[in-house]
């Protein structure tokens, strides 16, 4: 596969990287904090990739997760994580549309969905958060984390740059914007977070993926096919390090 037409967060995944989250290991334990998991609770995780935070909630908390993901290879990888990590008594996966949830309402009392929804222009973004909203229970959590704009006017060169460096048509949004969302959707008592970016920056690598995994990551995007895409995704970030942030939402439904 030519990796310059890769999307972006398959591309990290291949290299190593196992955060795959615009505020990766920070803006995840932050969305922790707001959920106040117990071992009674049901919680579904959309875009679950690899089942990285599926299983930190399941060993951290007891949890039982449905983990629902579109991509094939990305749930198999997530089935072995599983397997290897003896936690299938806990965490189920299945292929599934976040756009047409295949689960009855006020299923679950937590829905988890981290960089996903800035992937979408603001219709659909609204429709998938209206299905959320529906598959929660009373007085459930919605956990988002995605990217901010810190500045508006610059967006349309910005998200420019950004789509020609993630192979993806990503629209990320103001503050503002990502409240107004959640509001139109139905959701009360929103709470957020937001702080610069760590994807792709040196420190945030190194704490979201330790020191021998980044080694690893470098090593693999160093390699002759990789390193155009690797330093295309890299320089684009750190370009507008003052305009990204990533944001972190914890929004209840009514």
């Amino acid at each position: 596969m030519n990796s310059n037409k890769e999307a972006g967060h398959k591309f990290l995944a291949k290299l190593g990287k196992t955060r795959l989250r615009p505020g990766g290991k920070k803006a995840t334990e932050w969305l922790f904090k707001q959920a106040l998991f117990t071992p009674q609770m049901q919680v579904l995780e959309i875009a679950c990739n690899m089942g990285t935070t599926s299983m930190e909630i399941a060993k951290r908390f007891g949890c039982h997760i449905t983990g629902i993901d579109m991509d094939k290879l990305a749930l198999a990888k997530a089935e072995e994580n599983i397997r290897k990590n003896k936690l299938d008594h806990l965490i189920h996966i299945q292929q599934a549309d976040a756009s047409k949830l295949p689960f009855a309402d006020n299923s679950f009392d937590i829905v988890i969905n981290e960089a996903m929804l800035t992937m979408y222009v603001d219709k659909a973004k609204n429709h998938l958060l209206k299905e959320y909203y529906r598959v929660l229970k009373p007085g459930g959590k919605l956990l988002t984390h995605d990217i901010m704009l810190v500045n508006p006017k610059q967006s349309e060169q910005i998200i420019k740059h950004i789509r020609h460096a993630i192979n993806v048509n990503a629209q990320p949004t103001s503050i503002e914007s990502w409240y107004q969302l959640f509001n139109d959707a139905g959701f009360v008592d929103i709470k957020s977070e937001h702080n610069a970016m760590t994807l792709m920056s040196p420190k945030g690598m190194l704490y979201d993926e330790g020191l021998f995994g980044t080694l690893k990551i470098i090593r693999n995007a160093l390699r002759k096919q990789n390193r155009a895409q690797f330093f295309k995704m890299f320089k684009t970030f750190k370009h507008h390090h003052d305009q990204l942030n990533y944001i972190a939402v914890c929004s209840t439904k009514a």
